[in-house]
């Protein structure tokens, strides 16, 4: 996200510490949950894999990408044609409650759409915010369709060297 709120991937341009950072994460996750939009953005990750760049926090990232089970939701797919993909067969709710109900790590949630339907739903735990320095001026916020108040505790931020800072928070109750 841009300081100003917008969530848009060219709008910013990550690093090599911001990929490896990432690169973690996808690693420690068990499924990362994407909108058909933002799937279809991150199957760039999978050409990579297949030709590498000879970036190795890029080429690195787009294996820990591929590898990761994803759980695409979507109105109009049917059908994914990337391994380790699958399309969403229960609604979001139904599908985070059997999820949450599997032993194991994290689920991940890539796409701002299902985001904001989780807070909206009550079933986001953590939310981890990466801010970056710019003021993209335009685009679509990140937060512009929450329907209540939501209180967000603050755990831990961290800065990293291009100015960016993830903070780290427990999502709480709505008020």
């Amino acid at each position: 996200m841009t300081l100003d709120g917008v969530c848009d991937h060219t709008s910013v341009n990550p690093d090599e510490e911001i990929h490896e950072h990432y690169r973690e994460l996808l690693k420690s996750g068990d499924v990362a949950l994407y909108g058909r939009i933002t799937y279809q953005l991150m199957e760039y990750w999978k050409n990579v894999v297949e030709n590498p760049t000879g970036d190795k926090a890029m080429d690195d990232f787009a294996i820990a990408i591929d590898r990761i089970p994803k759980v695409v939701f979507s109105r109009t797919l049917t059908n994914v044609d990337w391994e380790s993909a699958r399309v969403a067969t229960r609604d979001l709710k139904e599908e985070v409650l059997a999820l949450k109900e599997k032993p194991g790590h994290d689920i991940l949630v890539g796409s701002r759409s299902l985001i904001i339907a989780l807070i909206n739903l009550g079933l986001l735990d953590e939310f981890q915010l990466m801010v970056h320095p710019v003021i993209a001026g335009h685009g679509l916020l990140l937060f512009d369709k929450i329907n209540e108040r939501t209180l967000l505790k603050l755990m831990k931020t961290k800065t990293f060297d291009s100015g960016a800072v993830l903070h780290y928070y427990e999502v709480g109750k709505k008020q």
